[in-house]
């Protein structure tokens, strides 16, 4: 029968899209094996978080001259930024030692201790020059396009730390060039109860945010209130990370649609089966049942 679809901008897509992950590092050869698989039954959209996952997709329509097929890429704004002439991550512990010890984030993402720290941090004035290098950032843009990845998602870790340091106007500077460039532009962060708030006015057609205990640093009960009360489309990055909720995902999903109304879910997938229990945890949510003409 196919996923329930959404349509956002103009441009339909599954409510559920499926993330291949390799299951081991041996495995990762498999990969376009198990996408081509997986579009054997029925799905024509792919979450690609790399360049190595766009050229999958790739191949899969070459293979399968199936000019409909699409995915979900994923823009490193990181790419695009600088200090003092110099690209911004090679000044990554300083831009964590700042957020740590600066700026007043609430406790559930105050956490950065798996990152390198520095023991210096940036100055208002320092901070204030940080900036876009448009010739960096468009040859982080070439890599993708419109017609094979429509919507670009945008942000993710460095997204979320310019909004800690203060520098949505850099996310705003960034979102404009993508739609310049003919793409849809998705937000995509790590610290929900922080970023809903902070990203809300960022030109882009949905935010997309973890919505579970295990994964990412912020609280579950303060994210599902920002949820329900937030008045634009919200995406759900993989749901399942919580093990537990692989043997209960029709009760997952239910929760994520039908209380949440969240529009789609991003889900990691090892294999075909897991693929499959999720085709038919969906399958029997009454409310993602599109109605039949009688």
């Amino acid at each position: 029968m196919g996923l329930p679809t959404v349509i956002l901008e103009g441009k339909k897509l599954p409510r559920i899209i499926f993330s291949i992950r390799a299951s081991t590092s041996a495995a990762f050869k498999e990969i376009p094996s198990l996408m081509k698989k997986i579009y054997g039954m029925d799905i024509w959209c792919f979450d690609l978080p790399s360049v190595k996952d766009l050229e999958h997709l790739k191949e899969l329509k070459q293979l399968t001259e199936d000019e409909t097929l699409m995915g979900l890429s994923h823009l490193e704004v990181e790419g695009g930024l600088s200090f003092l002439g110099k690209p911004l991550h090679r000044f990554e512990s300083k831009v964590v030692s700042t957020i740590k010890k600066n700026l007043l984030l609430p406790d559930s993402i105050r956490h950065l201790s798996s990152l390198p720290v520095s023991s210096e941090v940036f100055t208002q004035k320092e901070i204030d020059r940080i900036a876009l290098d448009p010739p960096r950032f468009d040859q982080a843009l070439s890599f993708f396009n419109p017609q094979e990845s429509p919507f670009l998602m945008v942000g993710e870790k460095y997204g979320d730390w310019l909004l800690a340091l203060g520098r949505i106007d850099l996310l705003k500077e960034m979102v404009a060039k993508v739609r310049e460039k003919g793409f849809i532009p998705i937000y995509s962060g790590q610290w929900a109860t922080f970023v809903l708030p902070k990203a809300k006015s960022l030109d882009v057609v949905a935010f997309a945010i973890p919505i579970n205990k295990k994964w990412s640093f912020f609280d579950l009960d303060r994210a599902c209130e920002l949820i329900k009360k937030f008045d634009k489309p919200v995406i759900s990055l993989n749901p399942l990370a919580d093990g537990k909720l692989w043997r209960e995902p029709e009760e997952a999903f239910s929760f994520l649609f039908n209380e949440l109304k969240i529009y789609l879910a991003i889900v990691e997938i090892t294999s075909e089966e897991e693929a499959d229990t999720v085709i038919k945890a969906m399958d029997r949510i009454p409310s993602l049942i599109p109605l039949r003409k009688t």
